[in-house]
């Protein structure tokens, strides 16, 4: 895995990507993936590459795996698991994203229920079951224009 230049833009992309939640290691295996000069790397060039245990590496596929980032891809004559970005990867993040935004929206919900309406804490919980109801009904309409558009280029 060859990141040559690109390595500072990387390492920043991975703090971005650590400041919106990920786990670092999980956001420097992305990182690289994104950056990698080859369309699939294994594990061990991602723990090499990076400087980073293996052990890490494979809590960062699996959880990339796991959320329908990444994919592991056939390597004709290789004995190691190839892994690259899945087309489509972002889409599919947002898609799967619904079953949080749905969860965010019970638990406001709930906690609507179990403090009554006219509480002060109601009115936060109000704004925040709005806000998740919204992004659960817009989301999906949202992720399909993003297809069309993408399918036109």
């Amino acid at each position: 895995m060859a990141l040559a230049d690109t390595t500072e833009a990387a390492e920043r992309m991975a703090l971005v990507l650590t400041q919106g939640g990920l786990q670092k290691a999980t956001a420097r295996v992305l990182a690289a993936l994104l950056f990698a000069d080859s369309d699939s790397v294994t594990a061990p060039q991602l723990a090499e590459g990076l400087g980073i245990s293996s052990g890490s590496v494979s809590g960062a596929i699996k959880m990339l795996s796991t959320v329908g980032l990444i994919e592991k891809v056939p390597a004709p004559g290789s004995r190691r698991e190839h892994y690259r970005l899945r087309e489509g990867a972002w889409a599919t993040l947002m898609s799967a994203q619904n079953s949080t935004v749905q969860a965010m929206f019970e638990a406001a919900d709930q906690g609507i229920a179990a403090t009554g309406a006219d509480a002060p804490a109601a009115r936060r919980l109000a704004e925040m079951r709005d806000f998740y109801g919204f992004m659960f009904r817009e989301l999906p309409a949202l992720v399909e224009r993003w297809q069309a558009e993408r399918s036109r280029c």
